[in-house]
């Protein structure tokens, strides 16, 4: 009887999507939905949808959430919420991460994550180091890519880092003259670890051939489809865990095409804001380029320092809690 009443939900479930969607994404989704060889079951299906609709914090639009594949088995979004701190090793302009040692920062990390368990007691917090492992750079250096590839042994004090606290690692990449196709491939030996995420920034992919940091570069829906197919194959390849990609963005030409952009089960997509500034300005950017846009997951940046000396302040948890959708990764720069 259990396994019929299963059954049964899940083509409720099936049919209301294919009324209520486009046929393109209809036709992923229901295939995720019927296929047996995911073994998600059915009640854990309908958990995922449900925590889907309290993200969403009672969007009237129809927007949010936004029809998805269902993901593979051991999904940390949006059973959980990733609150991470953001930069280089080798720079405090960066982000947190180059600002303190690693004692010091760890404990602010600590403290930051219990802010959001009070905040939000519901979502357990899982921490993570968002480290950038490419770095654009405004000279050309060798080859003539405006980027700078971190040490293995940088790479790794990240990871180290992260496994301290039972946390987890996203490895960031800012492109410059190189493609995702020249850089992701050496992070492969990395995002095969099953606690090791990928994060891709726009702002300094340069396709325009002007220099990072003289204009905001852009990805468009095909490069994103290049990283998550890339993670998807590691994910297949080694049986892990779905990976999760954050790609940052403050302006409309900073994603295009994004109805294009394919999901997966093997990989989450979360669209960061990255805009600083004051509250209202950022609450704009994030209503203007992460809320109408939407494709999975989203997140939201605070940069302690402008933040505090643009904007006067800082956001607090319960101020992001209150956003449509309500973001489930927070980095901290």
């Amino acid at each position: 009887m259990l396994l019929l009443i299963c059954f049964f939900l899940i083509l409720i479930f099936s049919f209301f999507i294919a009324s209520k969607y486009k046929q393109k994404n209809v036709a992923v989704l229901a295939d995720l939905v019927i296929d047996t060889t995911q073994k998600i079951p059915a009640f854990d299906t309908l958990t995922y949808i449900n925590k889907l609709k309290l993200l969403a914090n009672n969007d009237k639009t129809g927007k949010w959430p936004p029809i998805t594949a269902i993901p593979l088995k051991g999904a940390l979004l949006p059973y959980n919420r990733i609150i991470a701190y953001y930069g280089n090793f080798y720079s405090k302009n960066m982000g947190i991460l180059g600002e303190y040692s690693t004692s010091i920062m760890l404990q602010k990390l600590n403290e930051q994550v219990k802010q959001w368990e009070d905040a939000d007691s519901l979502t357990p917090v899982i921490p993570a180091i968002h480290y950038i492992a490419v770095t654009a750079q405004s000279s050309a250096g060798n080859g003539g890519y405006y980027r700078m590839r971190m040490p293995e042994k940088e790479i790794q004090k990240a990871i180290n880092m992260a496994d301290s606290i039972n946390g987890i690692t996203f490895l960031d990449v800012q492109v410059g003259f190189s493609t995702l196709q020249n850089e992701l491939p050496q992070l492969e030996k990395y995002l095969m670890q099953s606690k090791v995420h990928l994060g891709i920034d726009p702002e300094f992919s340069m396709k325009s051939g002007k220099r990072p940091g003289t204009s905001i570069g852009t990805f468009d829906a095909e490069d994103i489809n290049y990283a998550t197919a890339l993670l998807a194959k590691i994910v297949k390849d080694h049986q892990l865990p779905p990976k999760i990609l954050v790609v940052h963005r403050f302006t409309e030409g900073m994603l295009t095409n994004y109805k294009n952009i394919i999901t997966r089960p093997e990989v989450q997509i979360v669209i960061n804001m990255d805009g600083f500034g004051s509250p209202v300005l950022k609450k704009n950017t994030y209503h203007s380029f992460i809320f109408k846009q939407p494709i999975q997951f989203t997140g939201f940046k605070v940069f302690y320092k402008i933040d505090a000396k643009t904007g006067r302040r800082i956001m607090q948890p319960d101020e992001l809690l209150q956003l449509t959708p309500k973001p489930i990764y927070i980095q901290y720069q």
